[in-house]
């Protein structure tokens, strides 16, 4: 990960105002999540351009992103509204443009009539796996390119922090 100890970034000029208006505070942790946020805001930038690349949006991204990982097993719309937590309601309407479009396909469980199941179309497959090889590439040269244990105790740093606010899955 690219590291600048003699730059400053925007979050230093807003630790400064405020150390200058209230020296009294402890700004460290403005120091480590203002830096959070502003990266959150360029990624997302990032991740809007990788999914528009291959004619995505973020929310089909998404959706066609767990039905990947799930491999050939078709998920039912609980479990995709749980991955990526949004409404029923929403999920309906989502599934329903997705399979206007060829990219997912809605079959009845073969253990439940009553229960639907969602599983790829060869056009969805091929349309997330593209965005996320260019999600990848992306993502790498954010990172730098550094050394990779860097990587990894960020995210490790990044888990520890996140955890408080997940639920049990």
């Amino acid at each position: 990960m690219p590291s600048s100890p003699l730059r400053t970034d925007e979050v230093d000029r807003i630790v400064a105002g405020w150390a200058r208006a209230r020296p009294d505070l402890d700004t460290s942790p403005l120091e480590v999540f203002s830096r959070i946020s502003r990266l959150a805001h360029h990624l997302e930038s990032a991740r809007r351009a990788a999914f528009t690349a291959t004619g995505l949006e973020g929310w089909e991204f998404d959706v066609l992103s767990a039905l990947r990982r799930a491999g050939a097993e078709p998920l039912s719309p609980g479990a995709l509204v749980r991955q990526t937590l949004v409404t029923s309601g929403t999920m309906s309407t989502r599934l329903d443009k997705l399979a206007s479009k060829g990219l997912v396909r809605r079959s009845r469980d073969p253990h439940d009539g009553r229960a639907v199941r969602v599983s790829l179309e060869p056009a969805g497959i091929e349309k997330v796996d593209a965005a996320m090889e260019i999600l990848l590439e992306s993502e790498r040269e954010v990172l730098g390119g550094g050394d990779p244990s860097s990587s990894v105790d960020l995210a490790r740093t990044l888990r520890d922090l996140l955890l408080p606010f997940e639920t049990e899955r």
